[in-house]
């Protein structure tokens, strides 16, 4: 199935390198390029992408806040929101998580990676870069000015609470199975019931919930 990709970034140059990079790719397309947060909105509606590229500082209105209105758009709920970043300590990351965005990438990323990545995303198989991600959620969503979550893991069951955790350190279906001896498929099945019972769109938001939650704690192995 061909992926439909949005671009979204205020520099017509990096936009236009992205689009060749994409297009490159048998299983992908791009259906249209933004130059602000605003414009990305409208072209996810318009153009029915499976999965917007967002930087995150544009003008008119930041990835942000777009990623906020497509994630809170209920004719958008397929759609995925992959944030570019300059640095991956951008802090700006975890407000991007938070809004809605499945994972995050920094520019100098390769090539072959980011189309990886797209696909990854568009599947919604696995958080990116999940080292990186996590180490920022526990730096910046620990602190005193972190925000109490809605849903928390007292709702799950004791395996539900295992996988909520391994996911929070970054390990994907495979790995979960292979550390508590189940099948990818049953790790896949509770990894998606968390979710479910979380009320979170994706993997990143079940990161941020583990974090948020006192879960998993900043440092933890």
């Amino acid at each position: 199935m061909t992926v439909r990709v949005l671009l979204a970034d205020d520099q017509t140059l990096v936009r236009e390198a992205l689009a060749m990079l994409v297009e490159s790719a048998p299983d992908m397309e791009v259906v249209g390029q933004a130059a602000t947060g605003r414009q990305a909105v409208g072209l996810a509606r318009s153009e029915r992408a499976d999965l917007v590229v967002m930087d995150i500082r544009m003008p008119d209105l930041d990835g942000i806040e777009a990623t906020r209105l497509i994630a809170a758009d209920d004719d958008l709920a397929g759609v995925k929101v992959l944030v570019l970043t300059t640095y991956d300590t951008d802090e700006n990351i975890v407000d991007a998580l938070r809004a809605g965005a499945s994972g995050f990438l920094v520019k100098d990323t390769r090539p072959a990676e980011l189309l990886d990545a797209i696909r990854t995303v568009a599947a919604g198989e696995a958080l990116l870069s999940p080292g990186p991600t996590a180490r920022l959620i526990a730096r910046f969503l620990r602190g005193p000015a972190a925000a109490p979550v809605t849903a928390g893991p007292d709702c799950l069951s004791d395996r539900e609470r295992e996988v909520l955790t391994l996911v929070a350190r970054g390990l994907n279906n495979t790995e979960i199975a292979e550390k508590l001896g189940l099948s990818p498929l049953t790790a896949k099945t509770h990894v998606s019931r968390t979710m479910g019972k979380l009320g979170a769109r994706d993997r990143a938001q079940l990161v941020v919930v583990a974090y948020e939650s006192g879960l998993v704690a900043p440092g933890a192995g």
